[in-house]
């Protein structure tokens, strides 16, 4: 069976949440939820995300006498792609504000994950571009840290994250699918959100729920490989 591709990828991984796949990841013993890493401005908006994308990495470093910038790499970012910046989860300076906003909503990308802080949070929810931080604030980056590397292995919030990973991101927060692995992890979340979706129906049927998740099988697909739970 030929491999599947990266639009159906992305079509089947739009249609799950983050917490079923989540919970596959999980199953799976794959450490993948970047725990922290939030949409910036969620709260004032009615609906964001689903954000899918494979990734683009970016990893920052203080700046030095490098004389490097926090953000020209913008016009190299491909259309349908996320931005990764790895800026070390710091809270003192921004890496990602609204011009940088601009280019690539302009350009396409799918989004941004961040394991640091953004600005100018007002303009990023205006523009629907799904951003995802640790918290926002005014302090430019310029002359404090430079995107040093681009397209290598980087982390956010503890997560390994390899150019190519699949990254999703909703109201919940954001994960990333290696992409070597998406097929299984695909596979689990699909069994998941169906079991859950058994589930609300017998639930409306008035079913205890310990019955509809047992009936389900729902705590079996949760389970580690190799669990006998």
């Amino acid at each position: 069976m030929n491999a599947a591709t990266d639009r159906e990828i992305a079509d089947r991984l739009g249609r799950l949440d983050t917490p079923a796949v989540s919970d596959a990841l999980d199953a799976l013993g794959i450490h993948g939820q970047c725990v922290g890493l939030l949409p910036v401005g969620a709260e004032l908006t009615s609906h964001h995300g689903p954000m899918v994308g494979r990734a683009f990495t970016v990893r920052m470093l203080p700046v030095g006498e490098s004389g490097r910038s926090v953000g020209d790499y913008i016009d190299d970012v491909p259309a349908g792609a996320v931005v990764v910046i790895d800026n070390l989860g710091r809270l003192d300076t921004t890496v990602w504000g609204d011009l940088l906003t601009a280019t690539a909503v302009r350009n396409g990308v799918a989004g941004v994950v961040i394991d640091g802080v953004c600005r100018d949070s007002g303009g990023i929810v205006e523009t629907g571009l799904p951003v995802f931080a640790r918290s926002r604030t005014m302090r430019t980056g310029k002359d404090r840290v430079a995107a040093e590397s681009y397209e290598v292995a980087v982390q956010a919030a503890t997560v390994r994250v390899d150019p190519g990973d699949w990254l999703l991101g909703d109201r919940d927060g954001v994960l990333v699918v290696p992409a070597g692995r998406c097929a299984e992890v695909l596979a689990k979340a699909e069994e998941i959100d169906a079991a859950e979706d058994r589930i609300r129906v017998r639930l409306r049927s008035g079913d205890r729920l310990d019955e509809a998740r047992r009936t389900a099988g729902y705590h079996r697909l949760q389970a580690p490989a190799g669990s006998t739970s």
